[in-house]
């Protein structure tokens, strides 16, 4: 289990944290990340952009390493609820049609891993904090924080110009 755990932790906090080095090395660079952002509606780009860069790589780091997992499952599921809506949402479930199908699944496995704690061979494991916060404790922090953490962010700085398109 812990071997399986750790193979997910790692798997899923890297690719999370490599989104979020390309949104500032990759493409058109935190330049174009902004202009992406304002473009969909989340103002200022220049701030979301950055807040999501820093972010994607801060919470794939903490979750591969198995640290304040279930804060690391909070901040990728509030990212995660952010993209659904401002880019996925109407364009149905699957990925194939730019649907939501993947930030669900990756707020689901930021959630499930969170639930589960990153297990012994971790960071929280090694500081005897991992069991403090597993089970419901972690689907609180990391699904009804993240949750609440996206959905706050979009109150706060959603501003689509187009309402018909977004």
């Amino acid at each position: 289990m812990n071997l399986a755990m750790l193979i997910l932790r790692v798997g899923i906090g890297f690719t999370f944290a490599a989104h979020g080095y390309g949104k500032i090395f990759q493409g058109g660079r935190i330049a174009g990340t902004a202009g992406w952002f304002d473009s969909m509606g989340m103002r200022p780009g220049k701030v979301h952009a950055w807040m999501a860069a820093l972010t994607e790589i801060g919470a794939g780091l903490l979750l591969a390493l198995g640290l304040l997992t279930p804060l690391a499952g909070a901040a990728m599921v509030g990212v995660m609820v952010v993209a659904a809506w401002t880019v996925h949402r109407n364009n149905g479930f699957m990925i194939v049609r730019e649907g939501w199908e993947y930030t669900f699944v990756l707020a689901l496995v930021a959630v499930a891993i969170a639930m589960l704690s990153p297990m012994e061979w971790s960071l929280d494991a090694a500081l005897d904090i991992h069991d403090a916060w597993d089970g419901y404790v972690g689907l609180a922090i990391a699904g009804g924080g993240g949750v609440l953490a996206g959905v706050a962010q979009l109150a706060l700085f959603y501003r689509p110009t187009n309402l018909s398109n977004n």
